[in-house]
């Protein structure tokens, strides 16, 4: 998927207005980048691509209303980019102060008065989520043990992965009862989510 590509995909789906909302937080992540190490600075030239639509994908595997949660939220992606494309209310956890300082000025500068950022491990935090996001933070298994406080039987756990999705998910089997499912990325053929319903502890 080229970045033009990436720009039509947005746009096709969420409209002008949403995508312009992107851009301007394209541009905050750009200027971020330059002062502490977000994101891969090889992916930059293909930031669209590799962030944007990688992260907005994942929306179509979720319920549409309740709290959003994404732990590890990093750069905010996904979270920040759900935050510009839906109307939810979203909490970012984040350990790393650098960060959640961006991540709090970035959601004043783009409006997004439904954003609270929790500078905390998840294990510190509390509260059903309707939706649990996670991005390179850990193995299934383990990112199950640390935040499964935090779901509920209804929860989604929309969980973007590489081409090892379908082995963390047979060893999550182990110790975790649930629905899991896993899903082709649109943006990498090596990409993979895990869809999964109902975790609980065997």
């Amino acid at each position: 998927m080229t970045e033009d590509e990436a720009r039509s995909w947005i746009r096709d789906r969420y409209g002008v207005s949403r995508e312009t909302r992107l851009a301007a937080f394209v541009e905050l992540l750009r200027d971020e980048a330059g002062k502490q190490n977000l994101v891969a600075p090889s992916t930059l030239e293909q930031v669209w691509s590799r962030h944007i639509v990688d992260s907005a994908q994942l929306l179509a595997h979720a319920p549409e209303d309740g709290v959003w949660l994404d732990i590890g939220s990093g750069a905010g992606l996904p979270g920040l980019v759900i935050a510009l494309l839906r109307d939810v209310p979203v909490e970012l956890v984040e350990p790393r102060k650098l960060r959640t300082d961006f991540l709090s000025r970035a959601a004043v500068e783009l409006g997004l008065a439904d954003v609270t950022v929790h500078t905390a491990k998840i294990e510190r935090t509390k509260g059903p989520a309707a939706v649990i996001t996670a991005r390179a933070v850990a193995q299934l298994t383990d990112l199950f043990r640390i935040a499964a406080h935090r779901s509920t039987s209804s929860t989604v756990w929309v969980l973007p992965k590489g081409r090892n999705a379908q082995s963390e998910v047979e060893e999550a089997r182990r110790k975790w009862h649930g629905s899991f499912h896993v899903e082709p990325s649109i943006t990498a053929p090596d990409s993979l989510i895990v869809v999964a319903k109902g975790v609980r502890p065997r």
